[in-house]
């Protein structure tokens, strides 16, 4: 089993920035990527983006390319999520998600942002 426990959420006003953070406890040796997606009011849960646990590459959505980034930090077994330019239609719940070497899903219990205009 994989524990994940996001930080870093609140109330910004439109432009501005957030970094969330997710750490991941428990058999996380077992990580194949690590990524984050959020669900606003009303809509399904949209994929934002991802890291690969090994290498470190990236794969973003392309609604929040070239705005948010994600990095990870391995010895923490962290990663994060910097968001630049907020919009109020960034208005969610954030959720950090792990994926295993099966391709198991572990889901964290979200973080609400909330951008105002």
């Amino acid at each position: 089993q994989v524990q994940l426990v996001e930080s870093g959420g609140g109330l910004v006003q439109a432009g501005g920035s957030l970094r969330l953070s997710c750490a991941a406890s428990g058999r996380t040796f077992s990580s194949y990527a690590m990524g984050w997606f959020r669900q606003a009011p009303g809509k399904t849960r949209e994929f934002l983006a991802a890291i690969r646990w090994d290498g470190g590459s990236s794969l973003y959505a392309a609604s929040v390319k070239g705005r948010f980034t994600i990095s990870r930090d391995t010895a923490k077994s962290t990663i994060y999520l910097q968001m630049n330019s907020l919009k109020p239609e960034d208005t969610a719940v954030y959720y950090c998600n792990f994926r295993n070497n099966y391709y198991k899903d572990f889901w964290g219990q979200g973080t609400q942002v909330t951008v105002s205009s």
